[in-house]
């Protein structure tokens, strides 16, 4: 992504009602599809500015790779970890090592997906899990994909068939931030439609703020169990085929 694109994150992810929620979600999943009880060894794939570090450090040790160097400074000083650069496969990585590896909308950034699953599925512990979130309906493709370098939006058919050919079997897959789908839809056709270039991260006033991120939050309670066939975004948890 672009520098400004960094910066931006950095400013609003700690209170920006879509961050805030998601890591709800994303902690609900952890609970709810976690390989093991106790702490788990976790490898974060693309941690940008670090928003999501403290939320993972709550289930054990982390290690994590960021390949922008401004992003990954920010996130070193933010979790106090040291991060890795560089790109997959490029980066090594010990083999049978993590409980759990999360993409959390990284692998829509990622040109060859199935390679990076591919090598990162080497990386999994015996019983290990790789858990991921991506954009979902490839219809909804707008300016903010374009600005945020996504290589693809995925269905729940290319998600799992991406799993597949990297050797993983999806083992649970849903849509979510489902509520505000006809909201978000309808901006992006909007913006479609008018020309509007960028993204569509703004931050909005405290009274939206709060209660966007009450109505996408709430959505913590059935995620992790039901499988929503539509939503804005897809989460997925898969493990290796051969074990």
């Amino acid at each position: 992504m672009d520098r400004a694109t960094y910066d931006r994150m950095a400013e609003i992810d700690k209170d920006h009602w879509w961050f805030v929620a998601r890591r709800r979600i994303i902690a609900r999943l952890i609970e709810r599809h976690r390989p093991k009880a106790g702490p788990l060894r976790i490898l974060e794939v693309g941690a940008g500015t670090g928003s999501n570090l403290e939320l993972l450090k709550g289930f054990g040790t982390v290690d994590a790779i960021e390949p922008d160097d401004g992003a990954r400074a920010y996130a070193e000083q933010r979790s106090g970890l040291k991060i890795k650069g560089g790109y997959l496969p490029h980066v090594p990585l010990d083999d049978g090592a993590y409980d759990l590896i999360v993409l959390l909308d990284v692998l829509e950034h990622i040109p060859g997906d199935v390679e990076a699953l591919t090598y990162l599925k080497t990386k999994l512990a015996p019983g290990g899990r790789i858990i991921v979130t991506v954009p979902g309906s490839p219809w909804m493709w707008s300016a903010h994909d374009v600005a945020h370098h996504h290589q693809r939006r995925y269905t729940t058919a290319s998600l799992k068939r991406t799993f597949r050919e990297a050797g993983l079997r999806p083992r649970f897959t849903t849509h979510f931030n489902s509520l505000l789908f006809p909201l978000i839809a309808a901006v992006r056709i909007a913006g479609r439609l008018t020309g509007k270039g960028g993204g569509d991260d703004a931050m909005p006033s405290k009274p939206v703020n709060a209660a966007l991120t009450a109505i996408f939050g709430a959505e913590r309670h059935w995620v992790a169990t039901l499988s929503i066939p539509f939503g804005v975004s897809m989460a997925s948890v898969a493990e290796p085929t051969i074990r």
